[in-house]
């Protein structure tokens, strides 16, 4: 009988998963293995080799760490569910024109649904993860804050997890530094994972060029979209580009066209496939909506409050005062603008190391703009 309960272990082969699962047998935990096959780099048509969480080397890395430490191990194979929607809705997003962030939908809606499913089926009370975060209980809310370490924090990425899956969640690197957990790794007996190279590619992507990937899984994208116009924001006709799903907002290398000064990706328009220009400033926004709210640590969003947003994983955060809309969405105000708002990408509210709430951006705004005013005080009423 275990003396803190059984626990299945999500195992990448990775030094932090395995780190978290010796971490929590030697604290008395009944450990649970499992390593979830979420994609074969082969299917992508790209021309790297097997790296990552989804290789046989990772898979016997993390098999052969339960074996050492007497505790079972499984395979689960989660492809069909990963393909159908988190590769195809990363399809989806860029065909609409915005920026997707996949490792944000597979947490909340693959990863973490798969580990309570078969934690059910082996009776386990907990999952647990090497991610870098931490969760408590307060006020009958389960809470996820900012891990100890600010250079590998990973609540931005985790927004979206329910109560139902925080409440069963053990993050035991959440009080740890990275320098600290490879150390222990090095302790453990684990020489080479503790020297090994951390890797921030997108699983599917693994040669980090989302382009081609779109070119080979969308039939017919690049005859479809290529040659429309970039145009600068009052109109002006510049140029032709390659397909509007082959940009970003912010984006300034590779447009391969000559404006005597640097120019960048201020908007985009598939129904057009017509993409905006602009300078420097015309990144910058003092208002966004954001949409699909997963409340955290409030079951609802209190009235005017204010808060700390991040826009994308490495932003430090800007103050803003955040607004629900009758419809649900909620309107942010930055205290001060903030560059690149892209819709598409996850938009996450912090109290202090607290996440409130996290959603997905709509839109961004210029304040200035009377209609984004009278939308601004519209919600404040």
């Amino acid at each position: 009988m275990s003396k803190h309960g059984r626990v299945l272990v999500a195992m990448s082969g990775g030094i932090d998963s395995t780190v978290s699962a010796v971490m929590l047998h030697e604290q008395g935990y009944e450990v649970v293995g499992i390593t979830m096959k979420t994609w074969d780099y082969a299917s992508s048509g790209g021309g790297k080799k097997e790296t990552g969480c989804c290789n046989l080397d990772s898979f016997n890395d993390a098999r052969m760490a339960a074996v050492e430490h007497g505790f079972p191990h499984y395979i689960l194979d989660i492809r069909e569910e990963f393909g159908n929607f988190v590769v195809q809705n990363f399809i989806d997003e860029y065909v609409a024109g915005r920026t997707p962030n996949p490792c944000v939908l597979c947490n909340t809606h693959i990863k973490w649904a798969a580990l309570l499913k078969r934690a059910n089926a082996l009776d386990c009370e907990f999952i647990a993860t090497g991610h870098y975060v931490k969760v408590r209980e307060e006020n009958s809310r389960f809470v996820l804050s900012k891990a100890k370490d600010p250079t590998k924090d990973q609540s931005y990425v985790l927004w979206g997890l329910g109560q139902d899956c925080l409440s069963r969640s053990i993050y035991p690197l959440g009080d740890l530094y990275k320098t600290e957990v490879r150390q222990l790794a090095w302790d453990m007996g684990y020489k080479e994972l503790a020297k090994k190279a951390e890797s921030y590619e997108i699983c599917f992507v693994p040669d980090n060029d989302y382009r081609g990937f779109l070119k080979r899984n969308v039939d017919g994208l690049e005859d479809r979209v290529n040659g429309g116009n970039f145009m600068l924001k009052d109109g002006t006709v510049v140029g032709k580009h390659k397909g509007y799903p082959f940009y970003t907002i912010g984006q300034r290398k590779g447009l391969d066209i000559a404006m005597g000064r640097p120019v960048f990706v201020t908007a985009i328009h598939p129904e057009t496939n017509t993409i905006v220009l602009g300078d420097a400033e015309d990144l910058q926004h003092c208002d966004m909506t954001v949409q699909g709210l997963n409340m955290v640590k409030y079951a609802s969003l209190p009235g005017g409050m204010e808060a700390v947003a991040k826009i994308r994983y490495r932003d430090a955060g800007m103050d803003c005062s955040l607004h629900t809309e009758p419809d649900g969405t909620v309107h942010v105000r930055f205290h001060h603008a903030v560059t690149g708002i892209a819709p598409g990408q996850s938009a996450v509210f912090y109290e202090g190391d607290d996440v409130v709430a996290g959603g997905i951006i709509r839109a961004g705004f210029d304040a200035a703009t009377p209609a984004t005013e009278q939308l601004f005080h519209n919600a404040v009423k």
